[in-house]
């Protein structure tokens, strides 16, 4: 047999490689013959860089950043040929901030710039950002602040620092947010509760990325508050359309063409993929469903394993050969514990395999 894994981090617990690794040694332990692939994977949030370097020769590279309290901190991106790599969640990520200090009024995206600014001076010209997991309600300012205050040294406005620092530089985005900037779908209404927003704060956000955004598409000429994306990452995905024109695509779809996922899967017997909690939203883009799609196509069987599971009949219905909680058993414990999720996905795979 041939296995693929696929499986997406099961937020604040277990990244994708840690996933898998406890998935492939539960395989292993049932002592049937077969080939295990591992391939760690995301859809632009938390992981993305570990995905990538898994499975593509790259170096990674530290740097003095700030997180989204300006508190000073160590952050990594990676580098692939001419390719910066660069998870916003490393310096503006909200499992950076302990829940009670959360807060997105105060919260500034400007280490997420100092990773732009360090990238840009070290000759990168190519960008992929994944946008997933900020802390951050911005709409990208404290990223641009950054750029002006590192490239621009505080003296130079940031058109000035586009036109001499940006003109040949071209950014993909990886997420799969669809949410516009404002409005009752975008940035500060659907996300910024869950940063530690209040109803008030919430109020106080839009109405600053609404004059953030007329000011820009003043100055620029044209808007990018409405493209699907923009909401992404706190409105960060708004600032790099509106003042860097890039390009946004699904993060999952992203990952899996850079890794040739379709070839590895096309003589597999089954895929397992996996994510935290699995839902109707599943379905929505996220990475599970990507994964689905590809497989469907190759006409290969795929599992989905979550630590939480709703709409069962909904994942079932559009192709999952099996879903299964893997903490379906549990008694007593914590499965937001690494060491009980990694246990649970073993005992899953083993059932699976039984």
């Amino acid at each position: 047999m041939k296995i693929v894994l696929a499986i997406d981090s099961f937020k604040g617990c277990l990244t994708s490689v840690e996933a898998e690794n406890a998935a492939a040694e539960g395989i292993r332990q049932t002592g049937i013959d077969t080939e295990i692939v591992l391939i760690p994977v995301s859809d632009g949030g938390e992981g993305m860089l570990d995905s990538f370097l898994f499975s593509i020769d790259g170096e990674r590279i530290s740097v003095n950043v700030h997180d989204a309290l300006m508190r000073p901190i160590v952050a990594e991106y990676g580098v692939i040929n001419d390719t910066a790599v660069i998870e916003i969640a490393k310096a503006s990520g909200l499992m950076l901030i302990e829940p009670e200090q959360r807060n997105p009024v105060k919260a500034t995206s400007y280490g997420t710039g100092e990773i732009i600014a360090d990238a840009i001076r070290r000759g990168y010209r190519k960008f992929i950002i994944g946008l997933g997991g900020s802390a951050t309600s911005d709409a990208g300012i404290g990223m641009l602040m950054a750029l002006v205050d590192i490239l621009g040294h505080g003296t130079e406005s940031i058109s000035e620092i586009l036109d001499r620092d940006f003109k040949d530089v071209s950014i993909v985005l990886a997420s799969d947010v669809t949410n516009t900037l404002l409005g009752e779908n975008g940035a500060a209404f659907i996300f910024a509760k869950q940063k530690g927003a209040s109803w008030s704060d919430i109020q106080v956000l839009e109405r600053k990325a609404r004059t953030f955004a007329d000011m820009s598409a003043r100055h620029f000429g044209y808007d990018c508050r409405n493209i699907p994306g923009a909401g992404a990452a706190g409105g960060l995905g708004y600032a790099f359309m509106q003042y860097f024109k890039a390009s946004i695509e699904s993060g999952a779809d992203l990952l899996l063409n850079a890794n040739n996922f379709d070839s590895k899967i096309k003589d597999a017997d089954l895929i397992i993929t996996g994510e935290g909690s699995a839902d109707a939203q599943t379905m929505m883009g996220k990475l599970p469903s990507v994964v689905l799609s590809h497989a469907m196509k190759c006409s290969v069987p795929v599992c989905l394993i979550a630590g939480k599971i709703s709409d069962e009949a909904i994942l079932r219905d559009a192709g999952f050969s099996n879903v299964l909680n893997i903490n379906s058993s549990v008694l007593n414990e914590d499965p937001l514990l690494p060491e009980n999720a990694m246990k649970n996905i073993k005992n899953t795979m083993k059932l699976i395999f039984r």
